[in-house]
Parts: C-alpha cells; sequence; structure tokens
C-alpha cells in the first residue's frame, strides 16, 4: 500500500467487513519504509471510546472520494 495513500487517511471514517462505523482515523503511523509495522490510529465515534490501533493489513479497501477506509476484519476481532 502506497504510504502516501496511508498518510492521506486521517480524518476518514473506518467500517468493517460488515460496514458498521468504527471511527475516524486519528493518525497513520508507518516505520522504516517496510509496511510491516505500519498501523491506523482510531478514534471511537464517541470522545469516552477507547482508540483502537489496527494493522494496514487488516485494511480491505480506501475510498477516497467517500473518505473511507473499510476494513477486511470485523469489529470483534481488533
Amino acid at each position: 500500500m502506497d504510504p502516501n495513500v496511508l498518510r492521506s487517511t486521517q480524518g476518514y471514517l473506518v467500517a468493517d467487513a460488515r460496514g458498521r462505523l468504527l471511527g475516524r482515523v486519528e493518525r497513520a503511523s508507518l516505520t522504516d519504509g517496510d509496511h510491516n509495522g505500519a498501523r491506523l490510529w482510531i478514534r471511537g465515534r464517541l470522545p469516552w471510546r477507547r482508540r483502537r490501533i489496527v494493522p494496514i493489513s487488516a485494511v480491505g479497501e480506501i475510498d477516497n472520494s467517500a473518505r473511507v477506509v473499510v476494513l477486511s476484519v470485523e469489529r470483534s476481532s481488533l
């Protein structure tokens, strides 16, 4: 996955494989140029919800026109 695309996802909505909304991308972190340690930090929909750290391998699709990141896994597996 292109690092520039990952960096541009800040603020995007995040949905799981079933389409349920998880929150918004707070930031994307890349490490050492390889994507093995790359992660998305997701802030829950409500302010008191916890942050989730999702590996890039769990990203199924990024829809830039709708500003949505769709994960390839369900919410319960995070």
